[in-house]
């Protein structure tokens, strides 16, 4: 009795090759990835990589569009707490903690930000994120503010990354709260 062999999934195999390369950029930096890490990563034959993608730049496309993807969705799941309990210093302490919890989303994200300083194709995906929180925070807090917040959050994520620590709790919430409530000192500019 004859054998038959499982049916390739060419969807399947994409996504493993996809997923491999973003594994590895957030690993190692878009410009190190090769052809040859990645087919060892995702467990296909080297020439996989080539089937279906044409050139390595179109892969690793692929890929921080998929980090970009992972970033959005994460942002959406942030935006929909931030509406439901609101946006103040203290939960946005807490989400800003738990999130610095997770080394690989961390060093995801700033992987699409260190490809965008380098890539104009990948800049507007890093941007996303960074639109995305000063929308969530501009009804209540006003245009600036929520720029700069998003800014000092931006600072906390690469200063996690370069410290190999996450800034204290502490430490963020009191930025937060300096940068978002309003006071009528004239060192601050008024909205």
């Amino acid at each position: 009795m004859a054998q038959t062999r499982p049916r390739r999934d060419p969807a399947a195999r994409r996504q493993a090759i996809v997923s491999a390369a973003a594994e590895l950029i957030t690993e190692v930096g878009v410009d190190a990835v090769t052809h040859r890490m990645i087919a060892a990563r995702a467990a296909v034959p080297l020439g996989a990589t080539t089937q279906y993608f044409d050139t390595l730049d179109d892969l690793r496309a692929a890929a921080l569009a998929q980090l970009a993807e992972e970033i959005e969705t994460r942002t959406a799941e942030l935006g929909a707490i931030i509406e439901a309990e609101g946006a103040t210093p203290a939960v946005l302490t807490r989400l800003i903690v738990q999130g610095l919890g997770d080394a690989e989303a961390v060093q995801a994200d700033r992987t699409v930000v260190t490809a965008a300083v380098h890539d104009p194709r990948v800049r507007e995906l890093a941007r996303l994120w960074s639109a995305a929180l000063t929308e969530f925070l501009r009804p209540r807090h006003g245009a600036l503010r929520a720029k700069a917040a998003a800014v000092f959050i931006d600072g906390l994520l690469w200063s996690a990354l370069i410290d190999e620590s996450a800034p204290s709790q502490a430490l963020i919430e009191t930025g937060l709260t300096a940068i978002l409530t309003p006071t009528d000192s004239p060192l601050r500019p008024r909205e």
